[in-house]
């Protein structure tokens, strides 16, 4: 089932005029808008400090969404992208300073000599915010393959000059092992400083042989990552094949598994690498489905406006159709819900805005920006 659009407007870009549907959760009714409709295969979104959103399409736009749903035309400046398969132009950040800087970075899959693979680049955003300036790629995954599939590609700003990003290890059996070696950047997440050069302290800097942006390794397709604002650690969570997909804490030096080690089988039936779910040497998740719940893009709940929800873990579900909502007691997943299940709709990615309601965006040919809010009284 879809959200009932009541259209006052045609026109492309047109303002759609929407009655919110009321939903049940375990915690009390919730209202969801549909602010905006009309995004091919949005893949990220972001706010700006008024409150506009930043949303990315996976086929190569970038454009400002206002809090009434007018959809802006395609941002300019943004690198050409090698749309196709799962990549295209996929996360973006805000800068968290960005009032005084108006920095913008995105992530994306970039065309180089050998095939493709993740990019990170920034941009300032003109006052009239039409236009990326003094654009820059500060980092590119290595190797570049020929493959269509995952990038990863989550942005995360730490709050202590340093920014994560997380790095697909490209799907295929014969680059899947990459994973696992330090002169490679597949299956990795990494920390850079902001302007995408190597922190000092990052675990393999000063080790011969190992590029030294790499935070953790191990990793198959993180495509959910944020800061715990509870503990200020990195939290990523990664796809697993037919079963496995992981919730992970990744630390400095720290080896997770994958193709090694998984919870999952691959999409043939047949066990991944030893066959095992347990290593020495390699962590465990600290919470995994099986079956998959394909997640993307994840926050940490921090408003006042769902007080029953306060610091809890929400996730993206694609192949759930569904927005998973975790209760934590501290690094330990207590609870789950599936949220929007009713909708059955690809959720690609959540963002909490500055009141407090939560933002998704679905993963379709026809894409929404839905705004989850607290139901007034009164029947639905």
């Amino acid at each position: 089932m879809r959200l009932v659009l009541v259209l006052s407007l045609a026109l492309l870009g047109a303002i759609p005029a929407v009655a919110a549907e009321n939903f049940d959760t375990e915690k009390g009714k919730i209202a969801v808008d549909t602010i905006a409709d009309g995004l091919p295969h949005p893949w990220a979104i972001d706010f700006l400090p008024d409150g506009r959103m930043i949303v990315t399409e996976r086929g190569g736009r970038m454009r400002i969404v206002t809090q009434a749903g007018s959809i802006g035309e395609a941002i300019q400046g943004v690198p050409k992208v090698d749309a196709g398969g799962q990549g295209g132009l996929l996360d973006v950040a805000v800068h968290p300073n960005f009032t005084e800087n108006r920095l913008i970075y995105w992530s994306f899959s970039e065309a180089g000599q050998g095939g493709n693979s993740t990019a990170v680049a920034r941009g300032r955003l003109g006052e009239d915010a039409t236009t990326l300036n003094e654009v820059r790629v500060i980092f590119s995954q290595k190797p570049k393959l020929r493959s269509n599939m995952h990038f990863g590609s989550r942005l995360v700003f730490d709050g202590s000059g340093h920014l994560f990003v997380t790095l697909g290890e490209r799907s295929a059996a014969k680059f899947r092992v990459q994973a696992q070696q330090l002169d490679s950047h597949l299956g990795k997440v990494v920390r850079l400083m902001e302007d995408g050069t190597v922190p000092g302290d990052n675990p393999f800097v000063n080790k011969p042989d190992a590029l030294p942006e790499i935070w953790s390794y191990g990793h198959r397709n993180p495509q959910a990552a944020a800061i715990n604002p509870a503990t200020g650690e990195l939290w990523e969570i990664e796809h697993g094949p037919r079963g496995g997909d992981e919730i992970n804490i990744p630390q400095a030096g720290k080896n997770y598994g994958w193709p090694v080690i998984s919870y999952g089988v691959n999409y043939n039936g047949t066990p991944v690498g030893s066959g095992r779910s347990e290593m020495p040497g390699m962590e465990q998740p600290i919470y995994q489905w099986t079956p998959v719940i394909a997640p993307s893009g994840m926050a940490f709940y921090t408003g006042a406006l769902f007080p029953q929800w306060k610091n809890n873990l929400f996730v993206g579900g694609l192949r759930a159709e569904a927005l998973v909502r975790l209760e934590l007691d501290g690094n330990k997943v207590i609870h789950e819900e599936r949220l929007l299940r009713e909708l059955g709709l690809r959720i690609r990615d959540v963002a909490q805005s500055a009141d407090g309601s939560l933002y998704v965006i679905t993963d379709e040919d026809d894409g929404m920006i839905l705004k989850l809010s607290p139901a007034k009284p009164g029947p639905s």
